[in-house]
């Protein structure tokens, strides 16, 4: 029992230190190259660089303030972990663009910023999300709609970030800086997954454990996902077993995990990459 605590305390720690330096590293990408060039991001981060310079407030007071509605949502939908690991790293990550804000860029070079600014800025985030938490909370939104419309998340950020690229080029910066910023948008979405190790969007996951019933109530809760009971063996004992099998985002996968691990340490998570999924009313969030 004490072993597991001691586990269970050693994972949370490096959780919260893999999210700090995400988020710091995000914070130089963004402070360090784009923001200085005019050169947007997508969701929250870009309406925060838009609204700052609007007001000549501070970005980093805007990245607050514009995640708490979407920090509460995710609070009601995706349970108090993945909140409190997003609000600790907005607040890294706010913190972090206040302080690299007092330097000079790298480089005035706008293909050099783009491409090396999107980079650090993906490996950034993509740290921050192998850690169980965000940076953006457009990117919630997007999980809760998916569940009710024929759309992944993908199109729908996709559609989000078109239109604040759009805002940008009308109201604040040029047309070329909306294409650049497209372009950032595009290399920092690949390098996510890339430091997720290469997930997709979606992913299939099988559970097998000796207490399945409890796993997927917990599952239902936490994530409201439907998922499927496969009936099986098992090869030594010969007893029949209940096997789990879900479907869900990137972003729900260590949440996922969490709730597994913390009911049954000892339970079989194989996880797959899933291409596309349509049918079974799975992008309406009910029951395979």
């Amino acid at each position: 029992m004490a072993a597991t605590k001691k586990k269970r305390v050693i994972k949370e720690v490096t959780q919260l230190v893999t999210i700090t330096i995400g988020a710091i590293i995000a914070a130089f990408g963004l402070d360090m190259f784009l923001v200085p060039n005019a050169i947007l991001d997508g969701g929250v981060i870009g309406l925060s660089i838009i609204a700052a310079e609007l007001t000549n407030v501070s970005m980093s007071i805007f990245l607050i303030l514009f995640n708490l509605p979407f920090l509460y949502i995710g609070y009601k939908r995706m349970g108090t972990k993945f909140t409190l690991r997003t609000l600790y790293g907005v607040i890294i990550l706010s913190g972090a663009t206040a302080y690299f804000h007092h330097y000079d860029r790298v480089t005035d070079d706008l293909f050099l910023a783009t491409i090396i600014g999107a980079v650090i800025l993906g490996t950034g985030v993509g740290l921050v999300i192998r850690a169980g938490g965000a940076l953006d909370g457009t990117e919630i939104i997007a999980i809760l709609v998916s569940k009710k419309r024929t759309v992944s998340v993908g199109q729908i950020v996709m559609i989000m970030n078109l239109f604040i690229f759009l805002l940008a080029a009308l109201l604040v910066f040029s047309w070329e800086t909306a294409m650049y910023s497209i372009i950032t948008y595009f290399i920092a979405f690949k390098m996510i997954d890339v430091v997720v190790e290469g997930m997709e969007e979606l992913k299939s996951v099988t559970i097998i454990s000796d207490v399945p019933e409890e796993i997927a109530e917990a599952l239902l809760k936490q994530l409201g996902r439907g998922m499927t009971y496969i009936q099986g063996q098992g090869v030594f004992s010969s007893e029949p077993k209940k096997i789990i099998y879900i479907i869900v985002s990137r972003i729900e996968l260590s949440t996922l995990r969490s709730v597994v691990d913390d009911i049954d340490p000892n339970a079989l998570v194989a996880i797959e990459n899933v291409a596309d999924v349509s049918g079974s009313n799975f992008d309406k969030g009910s029951g395979h």
